[in-house]
């Protein structure tokens, strides 16, 4: 059905790519999901011997970007490699290495039973499951993978006094904190009312590739060249890091080893059906007025195609990103400005998202990109970039996420002077305080357990705690709180019309039917569904109401979700908010 649905439109999304926001796309993609991922193949090269390294993980990148950008449903999902793989790949290494099993064969093995389960879950239309998911379970998800990011880039610095001495491991924290301190400032640029917006938009797009490449040459300034820092590790063009070849031996293994793999990939397969399907999720958002069918039993069945090819590669298992995958719909957002209709705003102006340019290029060319980063030329440059840039990018990356979470907003919400919070905030309409306290405690401690078992050695079974987060919300939290408090407190992660796919949003009360204000009659009205999260809604409503008076119909970035339930638009760093 997936594919029935999807096939219609495979054509206009080559053709839809004819619009400017698809370049800028394309190259915030390339650095937001690089760059990280160069930050992870230094985490797994010091932790698996050297297994994986700068190679295998862009090889591992450029495997997921072509793939779905040619096949899937969701051409708009950002796939690569994780923060929560990465565990997963050296949990697994210090499991199984001190038995002298083959590490990569072993790996292979596992990617192997794990394309079965794949395909028995897309068979089974097992993502119709789903329909339990909502912004409770992402949040906590969210929220552990911006503390990975963070806790990465502490590691990443610690281990500076064992490389090189204590003049660079300090020399590295500097420079870590200055790259923070710049991806931010370019943030908040981007959303100030300071200098011409074109300024601002490129300061949003362009301001952590900039910041990156500033730092690797600060570095060499003065009496600063005189310290030796540990740069990334690469190896020769187009070839594997360790000394083998591409494809795996995967039949040098004993038939233990063989059996022994299925347990570890049935915690992938957990792994990947959660953390995949919640990417897509939040990349279609509520947020986003998309118009296309989404497709999650298809893409689940490719996830588990890209995996088997990954084992018999050699190359981590490339997935769904968070946050890259809404990063990605947010900055083909094309928007518009509008007369503010709020008593308080009469006069201003805000700024709605009008459409999102859904195709297939930019995640297609961002892939191109990265398998070109491979080439020698570039691979002396990424040699060149300072550790201690890299933590500092794993910090942008951790803060960004962290802004835009939803247990942030509650927090925030929480410590905030009552008199200066917004009338409009929807969490005010609640009569007990006490139940946004208590939910937000029950998500943290979702979030804890499943940070503190990624601290042990019991780290493989993380994705069985992420998993338990979908029934808790289910059916124990509609016990402790009232319905008209979760459709506050909590809401859908994705738009009614996506969810048509998976059958709708589970236990969140009906709204009236609202118009899209999309006049595109080749593509497919949005219709209303169970959904407790009012904000975009009421967004789409004004948008395509008959009395809104135009401003400016300059292209920009789009905005993505935020706890409020007003039109006006603030724009953020990485994606912008509703206020």
């Amino acid at each position: 059905m997936d594919v029935k649905r999807r096939v219609p439109y495979y054509w206009s999304d080559w053709t839809d790519a004819w619009d400017y926001r698809v370049v800028p796309a394309t190259v915030y993609m390339y650095f937001a999901n690089i760059l990280p991922a160069l930050a992870f193949s230094l985490d797994m090269f010091e932790k698996t011997n050297q297994s994986y390294g700068v190679n295998e993980v862009l090889l591992a990148s450029v495997l997921g970007a072509v793939v779905f950008a040619l096949f899937a449903a969701q051409p708009l999902v950002i796939v690569g490699v994780t923060g929560p793989i990465t565990v997963f790949n050296y949990t697994v290494y210090d499991i199984i290495a001190p038995r002298g099993t083959p590490y990569l064969a072993f790996m292979c093995w596992i990617g192997i039973w794990s394309l079965i389960m794949h395909w028995i879950l897309a068979i089974t239309n097992s993502c119709n499951g789903l329909t339990y998911v909502t912004r409770f379970s992402c949040d906590i998800f969210g929220f552990y993978v911006a503390f990975i990011y963070l806790q990465k880039g502490i590691q990443v610095l610690t281990r500076q006094w064992g490389a090189v001495g204590e003049t660079s491991a300090y020399l590295s924290i500097m420079v870590a904190l200055l790259v923070l301190m710049s991806g931010w400032i370019c943030g908040e640029l981007g959303n100030s009312s300071l200098f011409q917006r074109y300024v601002r938009k490129f300061l949003e797009d362009y301001g952590t590739p900039l910041t990156i490449i500033f730092f690797t040459g600060f570095l060499h300034i003065g009496h600063m060249r005189n310290v030796e820092v540990a740069t990334l590790p690469t190896s020769k063009a187009f070839f594997p890091t360790a000394d083998r070849g591409w494809f795996v031996h995967f039949w040098d293994i004993s038939v233990g080893d063989i059996f022994l793999a299925i347990p570890f990939a049935l915690l992938l397969t957990i792994l990947f059906y959660f953390d995949h399907n919640v990417s897509s999720l939040i990349a279609q958002g509520t947020e986003f007025p998309l118009r296309k069918p989404a497709g999650f039993h298809w893409d689940l069945w490719l996830l588990g195609l890209t995996t088997f090819i990954a084992g018999l590669l050699g190359i981590p298992f490339p997935n769904g990103l968070i946050p890259q995958a809404p990063f990605h719909t947010a900055a083909l957002c094309v928007t518009r400005d509008i007369a503010d209709e709020d008593d308080t705003n009469k006069g201003k102006s805000v700024r709605i998202t009008d459409h999102v340019v859904e195709q297939r290029v930019s995640n297609l060319a961002q892939g191109l990109l990265t398998l070109g980063t491979m080439s020698g030329p570039l691979l002396i440059v990424l040699h060149l970039i300072p550790q201690g840039v890299m933590a500092g990018l794993f910090f942008i990356m951790g803060v960004q996420a962290l802004q835009g979470n939803g247990i942030t907003q509650k927090l925030i919400f929480l410590a905030q002077d009552r008199n200066f919070t917004s009338p409009s905030n929807p969490l005010k309409r609640l009569e007990r305080r006490a139940s946004i306290w208590a939910f937000v405690i029950l998500e943290l401690i979702g979030f804890g357990g499943t940070f503190a078992i990624t601290q042990t050695i019991a780290a493989i079974g993380f994705p069985v705690i992420i998993l338990l987060l979908i029934p808790v919300r289910a059916f124990l939290l509609p016990r402790w709180f009232t319905q008209e408090e979760l459709s506050v407190l909590d809401g859908p992660t994705a738009s009614p019309f996506t969810m048509e796919s998976v059958g709708g949003t589970h236990g969140l009360v009906d709204v009236a039917p609202v118009s899209t204000g999309l006049d595109d009659g080749d593509l497919p009205k949005q219709q209303p569904s169970h959904t407790g999260n009012t904000s975009v809604m009421m967004r789409r409503d004004r948008s395509s109401s008959s009395d809104e008076s135009p401003i400016d119909g300059d292209l920009e970035c789009g905005e993505a979700y935020k706890l409020q339930t007003r039109s006006s638009v603030r724009r953020r760093s990485t994606t912008s908010r509703v206020d």
